[in-house]
């Protein structure tokens, strides 16, 4: 059985990375999508929202599992006896930084992990969770983006969040 994992922070998913995902769930039988839960970010939406709606978003993928995890990659991925990371590539920017952290993963992992590089289908190459985010706190058109209850959802995080400013005050 052909097992791999597909990480990142989620924190709006796109239409990119639901591309990615789709995809790599034909190739692989068993497709695990993990929040990585980073300390360092101060995310719009918690890991245990963002794994909602990955459930949620990825509803109609029988061979798709969402998880969430901290810590290294490889560890999780020798956790989890996985031993294929998908990334997904939008631009030659994306390749210098993967290919580094792919080579890292290898070699933590004493050569048990690679690494497979599906490249964004061209219509989401242009998307990033930050672009989102930033269009969608000046309330702008972020439908094309984002499947369309993540949208809603984003709307309503900028309303609360500007809700709670406004009573700051």
């Amino acid at each position: 059985m052909k097992r791999a994992v597909y990480t990142g922070s989620f924190d709006p998913v796109t239409n990119g990375h639901m591309d990615i995902i789709r995809r790599a769930a034909e190739i692989f039988d068993v497709l695990i999508v993990s929040v990585l839960n980073n300390k360092e970010k101060t995310p719009l939406f918690s890991v245990e929202e963002r794994v909602k709606i990955l459930k949620e978003a990825t509803k109609d993928l029988p061979n798709v599992q969402i998880d969430s995890f901290s810590g290294l990659l490889v560890d999780y991925a020798k956790e989890k006896d996985l031993h294929v990371i998908v990334r997904g590539l939008r631009a030659i920017t994306d390749f210098e930084y993967e290919l580094q952290m792919a080579q890292t993963n290898r070699m933590l992992s004493h050569g048990k992990i690679d690494t497979v590089f599906l490249t964004t289908s061209l219509e989401y190459a242009y998307l990033s969770s930050s672009a989102i985010k930033q269009i969608a706190s000046f309330d702008g058109d972020i439908t094309p983006c984002v499947p369309d209850f993540v949208a809603n959802l984003i709307y309503d995080k900028y309303r609360q969040k500007k809700l709670s400013e406004n009573s700051d005050v």
